[in-house]
């Protein structure tokens, strides 16, 4: 679930170990946790916002967009205007790159409730030839994939592609993403349906990879909508310019993940939570304590991805080295903007776009929350 973010704003501490991947960190520190993930903060840390541990600098954010409500998905036009799906009131806004808001339209048939409502959004590849607008969202009964026409400045009524994705108050997954292949790919949690991840005719706890109509990819490895399982909720996915796949994948009371993901690949949940579950299951890349992170969105530019954390309030760096291993992880603007769920990289790749998620039960919003700010990559 998305975690408890507590008390004043304040840095964490922050310690190292060693992975089993060697050049891998174990990123940690001493909190408790509850049986659903959430419990207290930890305090105390050296280190300037906006300034990682060994030094690199990101510019210093600043504010695009206020006053959203839980901004979740966002894509961009080819003009290099947004989309943002909205969580909790289910509206599309349309987000310029000078800052200007307006309503693009509201997808019916949303149900927002805990970590449900409108999640993840892409923009069709090939737009505006094919003008159409993906979303995850939550109803009643589930979780869906539908698409809309774009147009005008207007979103058209929405088409179910793709039905019967389990749904809870928690672990609903929800990012959704083109990949290299002009597929797309699915982000779900398992919608506390822990048994199900392991289950490869089950739809909770995979990243899912799709055509544009809702069917399953060719030369998907189980002859269905399933490109990789064993997952508890991931919501961040990003490739990077060798075409790997990394997402970002919420853990239970131990470790929160960033894993390297194949087409068949089992990454161990509820079996193993991080890494040592042998041959039969993936061993993450990174791994944090779930104080440090509990991590959403993420976003590759240059030779980084970035990892934007809930209950962390930080944005992670971890170096890509570009053969499918990471170097050591850095936390940017560490407890500066409260909790962070979505981060993309702009189109020309010069600065990050940054969402806020403070709205959230547990979020503590300032004013102007919920935002999106651009962070100068420097």
């Amino acid at each position: 679930m998305d975690r408890t973010h507590t008390g004043t704003r304040r840095p964490l501490p922050l310690t190292r170990t060693l992975s089993l991947m060697g050049a891998v960190l174990l990123v940690g520190s001493c909190s408790t946790t509850g049986a659903d993930g959430s419990g207290a903060d930890g305090s105390g840390a050296d280190g300037r916002p906006g300034e990682s541990a060994g030094g690199a600098d990101l510019g210093q954010p600043e504010d695009l967009a206020t006053d959203l409500d839980v901004p979740w998905g966002i894509d961009f036009l080819p003009d290099g205007s947004a989309l943002v799906a909205q969580r909790d009131d289910a509206a599309v806004a349309h987000v310029t790159a000078d800052g200007r808001v307006t309503e693009a339209g509201t997808v019916e048939g949303v149900r927002h409730g805990g970590e449900g409502g409108l999640l993840g959004l892409a923009v069709d590849p090939d737009f505006p030839e094919q003008p159409y607008v993906y979303l995850h969202h939550t109803t009643d009964t589930d979780n869906r994939v539908v698409r809309a026409e774009y147009d005008g400045g207007s979103l058209g009524e929405a088409e179910v592609i793709l039905d019967g994705i389990p749904a809870a108050n928690t672990h609903n997954g929800g990012r959704i993403a083109f990949g290299p292949d002009g597929h797309l790919y699915v982000a779900t949690g398992d919608a506390q349906e822990r048994d199900a991840s392991q289950d490869t005719d089950s739809l909770a706890g995979k990243i899912l990879r799709i055509t544009t109509h809702g069917e399953p990819a060719p030369d998907n490895p189980f002859d269905n909508h399933v490109y990789s399982y064993g997952h508890r909720n991931v919501q961040g996915l990003a490739w990077d310019a060798q075409e790997n796949l990394y997402a970002t994948e919420f853990g239970q009371d131990t470790l929160d993940e960033v894993n390297l993901i194949e087409a068949g690949n089992n990454y161990g949940w509820p079996e193993v939570e991080g890494p040592g579950g042998g041959d039969e299951f993936t061993d993450p890349l990174v791994t944090w304590e779930p104080a440090e992170a509990s991590p959403s969105g993420a976003a590759i530019a240059g030779d980084s991805l970035y990892v934007a954390a809930l209950r962390g309030a930080r944005l992670w760096e971890v170096p890509l080295n570009g053969d499918g291993t990471v170097g050591e992880p850095e936390p940017h603007f560490v407890e500066e903007f409260g909790r962070l769920r979505t981060v993309v990289t702009a189109p020309g790749g010069d600065s990050l776009w940054l969402s806020t998620s403070n709205l959230d039960t547990w979020g503590s919003p300032a004013d102007g929350d919920d935002r999106i700010m651009t962070v100068p990559l420097e």
